[in-house]
């Protein structure tokens, strides 16, 4: 009886080569689509970091102002943002008795992405002494 010698191939099969392929280029893409998402992401939070940057410094005047009246007025900043506000006086009843006057701010900031508005609000309130 003849003895066979048992063959050892080394390598990968073309099938093996052909799955290989396959699956690493699913993961590259995968991996490319979140990192485009990252960045789109980052782009957005970037403009709203703006946003809430510019609204801060705009109710941070108007707290400021010593003088606070019942108003709404609107108005465009230099680098293309719209600026709502209104300035109502709130809980008359239950301070026409007091000393002081409870308004409440809202402000509205605005401003378009591409063809999208993008806006953000703002509310506080301030207590302000009556003028005797």
């Amino acid at each position: 009886m003849k003895k066979y010698k048992k063959l050892h191939k080394k390598g990968f099969t073309l099938l093996e080569v052909l799955v290989a392929t396959a699956v690493l280029s699913i993961a590259i893409t995968v991996i490319l689509q979140l990192f485009s998402a990252n960045i789109r992401n980052i782009a957005v939070s970037d403009d709203y970091v703006k946003a809430v940057t510019k609204a801060h410094i705009k109710m941070r005047e108007i707290l400021d102002e010593s003088d606070i009246t019942d108003k709404t007025y609107s108005e465009i900043t230099n680098d293309g943002y719209k600026v709502d506000v209104s300035i109502s006086e709130i809980a008359k009843d239950r301070s026409e008795n007091l000393n002081v006057k409870l308004f409440e701010i809202d402000l509205k900031l605005s401003w378009l992405k591409g063809n999208k508005e993008k806006f953000i609000n703002l509310k506080t309130m301030k207590l302000v002494g009556k003028k005797i």
